[in-house]
């Protein structure tokens, strides 16, 4: 292993959505991630075959039937040897299974024990179902975004799940680990989606309270209001990016255009965006996108190709910095952030269930004696 939390072990009870996402960038950082998945197939989320999971990467796997007793021992005694424990269940499943915080601090007073959820441990809406459209929603952050007079627009489930979900729980559990190192003590990590996303409007909340954003959609500098700040079609049907917000990259981009400034309106003139935006769109429909890339990408402008799935990996700054990597043909983001000296690696696909699970238990200090006692308890695990 290699990375900043190399040595790291981490004990994930499988889920769905921000609890594998965090899974997955423990383990590109190096930390040991032992997920515990079910013993059968289930229908959470929207499952996709191993090979092409690519949230799960890092892992390896055993695989328990948490209903029967001897399941839940053998967690506890996994939760003993862990630093850092990953749940999502809505608040008291654990405790009603047994594997709570209490039970699991009596056995590892150190751990960090982070739990994910929706609304939170408490609270009207802490039992209630929902996924990531529900909890930005409560946030703001789905009002704010989309078309004047259109309806908000959901962004895929970037900002709860993964951004106020998944990035906010392995930042809470890095964190807790720093700072048990000094106290000795683990706590529990309260990580809600509806709350991560509301972090995350935290400059937009700010700039309304200063008068500086409307409580609208579509009419504000950073929300497709601004003809500077938005994407537009080009000649062969693909689009551009443009964020040119600054004076001096928005007289660039005038220039670029081939637009007389004094025959525009003024760049802040709100009641003329319309008109803006109008001589903008024609513009650049004049051109394809490949010929506008050509003549802006690289510059001030603040100018970007919008670019598809498939073909981002293959542009040539993602493939220079190598932001993307294959991996057993299944083409992914690279891990991220960087770092100078201990770098951040994928050390294997996804598992299948079981898969490694035997060699992860003997890494984490069980005797062969201990795991074939897992084994006869029920726990699957498979040697490759």
């Amino acid at each position: 292993m290699s990375g900043p939390l190399s040595g790291v072990k981490v004990l994930e009870i499988a889920g769905i959505g921000p609890g594998p996402f965090c899974g997955m960038l423990l383990a590109d950082m190096g930390a040991d991630v032992l997920r515990v998945d079910r013993t059968k197939e289930n229908d959470l989320g929207l499952p996709v075959p191993p090979e092409y999971d690519i949230m799960s990467r890092g892992r390896r796997s055993i695989a328990l039937d948490l209903k029967q007793p001897d399941s839940i021992q053998t967690v506890l005694a996994l939760a003993a040897r862990a630093d850092a424990l990953i749940e999502g269940f809505r608040p008291g499943v654990t405790e009603r299974l047994g594997l709570g915080p209490d039970a699991c601090f009596a056995r590892n007073p150190r751990l960090v024990y982070g739990r994910i959820t929706g609304w939170g441990q408490d609270g009207p809406l802490a039992q209630a179902a929902g996924h990531d459209i529900n909890y930005i929603a409560l946030s703001g952050a789905l009002h704010a975004i989309g078309h004047k007079d259109g309806p908000p627009v959901p962004p895929l489930n970037l900002v709860g799940d993964f951004g106020g979900g998944g990035m906010v729980l392995a930042f809470g559990i890095a964190c807790a680990l720093f700072e048990a190192r000094a106290s000795g003590k683990g706590q529990v990590i309260d990580a809600a989606m509806s709350e991560g996303a509301a972090g995350l409007m935290a400059m937009f909340y700010g700039r309304m309270a200063a008068g500086q954003w409307r409580d609208e959609r579509g009419v504000n500098v950073l929300d497709t209001g601004a003809p500077w700040y938005g994407t537009y079609e080009t000649a062969d049907g693909k689009y551009v990016a443009i964020g040119s917000i600054e004076g001096r990259f928005y007289a660039e981009l005038l220039q670029r255009l081939g637009l007389d400034p004094a025959a525009l309106p003024g760049q802040h003139e709100r009641t003329r965006w319309p008109e803006l935006r109008a001589a903008f769109s024609a513009a650049f429909r004049s051109r394809t996108r490949d010929e506008w890339c050509r003549e802006m990408e690289g510059t001030d402008v603040c100018f970007a190709p919008v670019l598809s799935l498939a073909e981002a990996p293959q542009h040539a700054h993602n493939r220079a910095r190598g932001a993307f990597v294959d991996i057993a043909g299944v083409t992914q983001p690279a891990p991220s952030p960087r770092y100078s000296r201990t770098p951040g690696a994928i050390v294997r696909s996804a598992p299948r269930r079981g898969e490694g699970g035997a060699q992860a238990l003997a890494d984490w200090g069980f005797n062969q004696s201990e795991i074939e006692g897992f084994r006869a308890r029920g726990a699957l695990m498979l040697d490759s």
